[in-house]
């Protein structure tokens, strides 16, 4: 069981006193894109705003008793150092638009350690994230999971060596980050059915993920994509099926996350069931130009 540390003053060094901003003296936030107002901006800072995140992560996860009785000790000062470097990085990169302290809490690291009950049913050894960006969700799970090596791919060299820099501030050595095409990675033998997780938030419709992922997971791995208010007679749904099928997947399922403050979110999972053929992946961007299903 994981007690978050004690709440901390809302200041640039952490020590000063006085009484922390409210989340919601802030205007709201309503969907993953939106830009955040000037006048957060001129009032906050990242150290303030992870500050603010982390006190709206343990509220929300005081609603979630499961969850947070899952972290390890010292979960709260690492997520809190994440966010701070997160949106740090961000004044100079384009990682993330949702940068509010209780959309980050909600959104971002909420969302993410939504994935830990099937993480801990699966146990897998290497994990693998598609279009890191930020490092959401895998360096959350990462830091909550020290067990579970991960690599982290995102084809941006830029943003790849922003997110490296993070996870070597962070001290994570279960954490690889990779600046490649999953279409290569796909191919390579170091990588080529090797993992027992292969994660995916907001990276690409189902056909895609599909093929991008079932190709690095091992026999009996999973696919795990963070996705919207899905349901089974959908359009994707249908097309994402028909390809994991073609690609030695067996039933997509559509999994609720438990989580009532996440609204309409869902995942979608695929389990490798058999070698997927060789000539896919496809080469770099035929996934995305020419979908299966």
């Amino acid at each position: 069981m994981v007690v978050l540390l004690p709440r901390r003053p809302s200041t640039v060094t952490g020590h000063a006193a006085g009484p922390m901003r409210k989340p919601a003296d802030q205007p709201l936030v309503t969907g993953k894109t939106e830009t955040p107002p000037e006048r957060h901006l001129l009032l906050s800072t990242p150290r303030d705003d992870a500050a603010e995140a982390r006190l709206a992560l343990e509220g929300l996860l005081a609603d979630a008793p499961d969850l947070a009785d899952g972290l390890p000790d010292g979960f709260g000062d690492a997520v809190q150092q994440f966010v701070a470097l997160l949106l740090e990085a961000n004044l100079r990169l384009n990682l993330t638009r949702v940068t509010l302290p209780a959309e980050v809490a909600r959104l971002h690291l909420l969302d993410s350690l939504a994935a830990l009950p099937f993480l801990d049913r699966l146990t897998p050894d290497l994990a693998l994230d598609l279009g890191s960006g930020g490092g959401l969700p895998a360096v959350p799970l990462a830091i909550a999971r020290p067990g579970i090596g991960w690599t982290l791919v995102d084809s941006v060299g830029k943003k790849a060596a922003a997110l490296r820099k993070i996870v070597e501030e962070l001290g994570l050595r279960n954490v690889t980050v990779l600046a490649k095409r999953a279409e290569t990675l796909g191919q390579e033998p170091g990588h080529r059915e090797r993992y027992g997780l292969v994660t995916a938030r907001a990276c690409a419709a189902l056909p895609v993920l599909v093929e991008l992922g079932l190709p690095l997971l091992a026999h009996g791995g999973q696919l795990l994509a963070w996705k919207g208010p899905l349901a089974k007679g959908d359009d994707e749904i249908r097309r994402g099926r028909a390809a994991a099928s073609a690609l030695g997947g067996g039933a997509l399922r559509i999994e609720e996350t438990g989580l009532p403050a996440l609204g309409g979110h869902r995942f979608v999972t695929v389990i490798k069931e058999r070698a997927t053929p060789a000539r896919y992946p496809r080469r770099p961007g035929e996934p995305g130009r020419r979908p299966l299903g």
